[in-house]
This record gives C-alpha cells, structure tokens and sequence, in this order.
C-alpha cells in the first residue's frame, strides 16, 4: 500500500471519536464496503465465508465474540455511531460527535479508492 494512503487512512481513523459500544451488540455489523487499501491490511477470508456473511446480511470478520479485526476495521465501521447519518441503533454516541468536515473528507476518500464488498 503506498505510504500516501495508508498515511491518509490512520489520519483520517485519528479523527473519529470513540465511544463504547453495548457489550454483544452487532447491530452496526452487515455487509459494507471499505477501499481497497484498507481490505488488505485485513486477514484473507474465503469466497464461501465472505458469501455465508452476505447472505446471513453480515460481515465475514464478525465471530461470535464479536468483530475479529476491531484494531483494523475499516473506515465506515468506525464511523458508525459518531456520526448523524450514521446513527448507533442503541443511542450510543461519543461525547462528540465526528467533525462534519472530518466526515466529508472520509466520504471522499472512499469515492476516490476502489471499493471492495466485506
């Protein structure tokens, strides 16, 4: 991954707020993309998992104890919950929300990256 993206991608995740999530809640978790760049820093999973996930309306990095790759998920998941156009189904939200601006320029980043089904 050049270093340009992958520098875009850990100030662009050093943005967004943190907030906890409910224990066991998987709500935010279904089938969503994330660029190309950020699906390579993930482990590999097979066709037959990543089609399970999708037609369980999942994601194939989400295991019983929850999301298996939480240090590395993609942008979009970590903007769920911090974000009015991306609600926590639950209420639960940072102390602040993400940066209007911040959110913009995430969304650009995505437009501007090929994208990969999870």
């Amino acid at each position: 991954m050049p270093y340009a993206t992958r520098d875009a991608i850990q100030r662009l995740r050093d943005q967004i707020p943190t907030f906890r999530c409910i224990v066991g809640c998987t709500d935010c978790c279904g089938p969503v993309t994330a660029s190309s760049e950020e699906v390579a820093r993930l482990p590999v999973k097979s066709d037959a998992e990543h089609a399970a996930a999708l037609a369980d309306l999942s994601c194939p990095y989400l295991g019983k104890q929850g999301c298996e790759v939480y240090e590395e998920r993609p942008l979009i998941c970590r903007m769920f919950g911090t974000t009015p156009s991306l609600r926590c189904p639950n209420g639960q939200r940072p102390v602040y929300m993400l940066d209007e601006s911040v959110e913009k320029e995430i969304h650009q980043f995505l437009r501007s990256t090929r994208q990969v089904l999870l």
